[in-house]
This record gives C-alpha cells, structure tokens and sequence, in this order.
C-alpha cells in the first residue's frame, strides 16, 4: 500500500507540489467546489484547520468540476473565492479530476485505500473527504453529508 505522502501534485500555480512535505501529519483531503451545496463546509474546514494546524493537522483541499459542473472556475478564481469567502488558509490544489480515466493518481489510490458504500471506489459528489493517518494510509472515508466537524473526535484521535 502506497502512502499518500509519496505522490506529487500541481499545486494551485500549476507548480509541482510533492505532499511529502506531509509527511508525519494527520490530513484531511477533500475534493472542494465553489458552486456546490456543500460548499458552506469550507467553514468547517477551516475551522479544523485552524483548530489541530499547531498539532500536526493539514486539510487539502483539491478542486473538481466534475460533479454538476460546480467548480468552474481557473486556479485564480478559486483562490479569489476561498479566500474572500471563507478565509480559506489550508492549501487548495490545482483542479482535478477524481473519477475516470484522468482521475488524479493520487484520488486513484485514495479510493483504493478507502472503497465507498458497498465497496464501491468511485467518488459520489464533492466534499468526500479521506483521513489520513501520520503513516500516510487512508484512516476513514466520509461522505459528503458529513460536517467537518463530526469528524473532529477522529482527528483528536490520531494526534
């Protein structure tokens, strides 16, 4: 089982972003968009992120349009809107895709680590989130409906 840690991705910029730079920290990864109903979570997210930061949390965040089209905007806007918004301070990716044949490879391996609802891997809509132990393999996968903050006492747990 590979670690989530050892993969690269395209930060926001369209730089090379290797999440080893994570490693030994617990992580919160969701798929975000801007035009979804979830996307009052990323107050919940924040507030995570503000909360555990100091004790070894990260949330990432990585953009996906493919969901209704609900993220549609380029990197710029999406940083605009995080952070005006919500005050978004946790890293957001550059947009992705996480189903499919151009899924990102490092949603390719989340799923596999963390399978859905009846061993299902694809993802069902924006705002699934993995947890992500200090070891860097998949702790739990939550659906979108869950709040960010029902998952706090599995955070405490891993810090």
């Amino acid at each position: 089982m590979t670690a989530i840690t050892d993969f690269h991705v395209k930060a926001a910029n369209g730089t090379d972003a290797d999440l080893a730079e994570f490693a030994g920290k617990v992580l919160l990864i969701v798929n975000v968009a801007s035009k979804c109903g979830f996307t009052p979570q990323y107050e919940g997210l924040e507030a995570l992120h503000r909360q555990y930061a100091s004790r070894g949390f990260e949330v990432l965040g990585f953009p996906c349009n493919q969901f209704g089209a609900q993220e549609p905007g380029n990197a710029e806007e999406i940083a605009t809107f995080c952070s005006l918004t919500y005050d978004v301070t946790f890293p957001v990716f550059a947009k992705i895709d996480v189903n499919g044949s151009a899924a990102d490879p490092l949603y390719a391996e989340l799923k596999k680590q963390a399978p859905g609802f009846l061993g299902t891997e694809g993802i069902k809509w924006n705002f699934t989130k993995f947890l992500v132990g200090k070891d860097g393999k998949v702790v739990e996968r939550y659906a979108p409906t869950t709040k960010p903050e029902e998952i706090a006492a599995d955070i405490e747990k891993l810090l």
